[in-house]
């Protein structure tokens, strides 16, 4: 498995100790021979390699929406 740099964004899924998969998105903090580090927006995970099914980089999350107010009809 092919990582990025540490500072770009990646998805990491991986397998939890219940055996259900799930994925951290957020950005690349570190990675070595045991751990990859994930800081998203569940806070930074530390994944151990041997859990890691598939890990990608991932472009950068969409400019947020601006908010409109909803209009008010004018009164008759």
């Amino acid at each position: 498995m092919n990582l990025p740099e540490p500072g770009h964004r990646v998805v990491v899924r991986y397998i939890l100790p219940s055996g259900q998969a799930t994925d951290a998105l957020g950005e690349l903090l570190s990675a070595d021979a045991a751990t990859v580090v994930v800081d998203g927006k569940r806070g930074v995970e530390r994944i151990p390699r041997g859990a890691i099914i598939a890990a990608k980089e991932v472009p950068p999350p969409p400019a947020p929406r601006p908010r409109t107010l909803p209009s008010i009809a004018d009164p008759q």
